[in-house]
């Protein structure tokens, strides 16, 4: 006889972790699929950030930025170990596009908008310029200072999982997933691992692949609803050098974008760079231009730091297709079910800081679906597991 669950995951990423978490905690029984380890996707590619997403304030994506600094205090609470506050920097030149009043107005509304969760901003004073790490003081014409929050993003996914399993989540490491069929009240659903196919039952499924939410959609009959998207791609760089004051978040010097440069395990994270990716999600890379980009950036505003690259990567966005710029499209999560009362939902973009809000949602969907249960916890005050 086949496995029965309530809830089937395909996807071993934060959104896909957070989602069996939600699943457990809730009382149903739940298996998530992942074909290779936890967070090798996009999951392990970003900027290491619990952030609200200071820049989407000026495309006006007040909610987002509203939910994500909420999601940042919870994650701050329930993983101490994992997530930390850091000190951001915004130097502003006489070369800069943004202007004082400009940043000033944009963070008193990021305070505004996380409830005076945080000690707010403030301008530092000049004579304390030339002690934030050789930052380029020609031409310097002001520093704001604000509070923001880092992680390790694959450890983070990594604890979700664990305390996933802690409430009875089955996970299965390198399993792949092979397609999904309906079959009464659900799906039966089909896997490989190690050459032995395997098959289950499930009364909802859940497509959280990131950049392969489109592949995973074609493995599934009859054929799920879909989402014209567009893949974006996103590059960072490691390079030699200590940042101790804290993260600095500047202009690129050839186009004016948002670009971190942010201390990482002893040595400088700078990213990223955005570019439509129209490949093999498997095959993204870095290319010489974003790194040679990355690099012009770091020397412009720390000309005393290598720009030698000791490692470069390069990750994926699922963003909605649109005529828009990249940089003023929404980052708001898409949820895709496959009727009002869904069986069968696919989650399109998400940011890393809002993985455990995206994961309530796909709950409170499913739960129209699936027997009632009665709560084992609450995912917005229950602790991570770390180490």
């Amino acid at each position: 006889m086949n496995p029965s669950y309530d809830v089937v995951i395909v996807g071993g990423g934060i959104q896909g972790a957070g989602v069996a978490q939600a699943a457990a905690v809730h009382g149903y029984r739940t298996l998530l699929l992942e074909q290779h380890t936890l967070a090798a996707g996009t999951s392990s590619r970003s900027s290491k950030l619990v952030h609200g997403g200071l820049r989407y304030l000026e495309s006006g994506r007040i909610r987002l930025v509203r939910e994500s600094l909420r999601e940042r205090e919870i994650l701050l609470r329930i993983a101490p170990g994992l997530v930390a506050r850091r000190d951001f920097f915004i130097p502003l030149y006489a070369s800069s596009r943004r202007t004082k009043g400009h940043v000033h107005a944009g963070l008193w509304l990021y305070r505004l908008l996380a409830g005076g969760s945080v000690a707010g901003f403030e301008r530092v004073p000049a004579r304390a310029w030339e002690a934030l790490d050789g930052l380029e003081t020609a031409g310097l014409k002001a520093v704001f200072r604000y509070g923001d929050a880092q992680t390790d993003d694959v450890a983070l996914t990594r604890a979700v999982a664990r305390s996933a399993e802690e409430f009875g989540a089955e996970i299965h490491i390198g399993t792949r997933f092979v397609g999904a069929e309906r079959a009464g009240v659900g799906y039966e659903v089909r896997s490989v691992r190690e050459g032995v196919v395997a098959t289950c039952e499930t009364r909802t499924l859940v497509n959280a692949t990131g950049p392969w939410v489109a592949q995973t959609l074609s493995r599934v009959l009859p054929g799920p609803p879909r989402l014209p998207l567009e893949l974006v791609a996103g590059t960072h760089i490691i390079t030699e050098g200590v940042l101790g004051k804290g993260c600095y978040y500047v202009e690129a010097p050839s186009d004016h974008r948002g670009v971190f440069i942010l201390p990482w395990r002893g040595r400088i994270l700078t990213g990223t760079t955005e570019r439509l990716y129209g490949g093999d999600p498997a095959l993204v890379a870095p290319t010489p231009a974003e790194i040679a980009y990355l690099q012009e950036t770091l020397a412009a505003y720390f000309p005393g730091l290598p720009t030698s690259v000791a490692e470069s990567f390069a990750g994926l966005r699922v963003l909605p297709k649109s005529g828009r710029d990249l940089n003023g499209r929404s980052r708001e999560v898409v949820l895709l079910a496959d009727a009002p009362r869904p069986r069968f939902i696919s989650i399109f973009g998400g940011k890393l800081t809002g993985y455990r809000r995206t994961a309530e949602q796909v709950m409170e969907r499913l739960k129209l679906v699936l027997p009632g249960r009665i709560p084992r916890a609450d995912t917005s005050r229950l602790l991570l597991p770390v180490g």
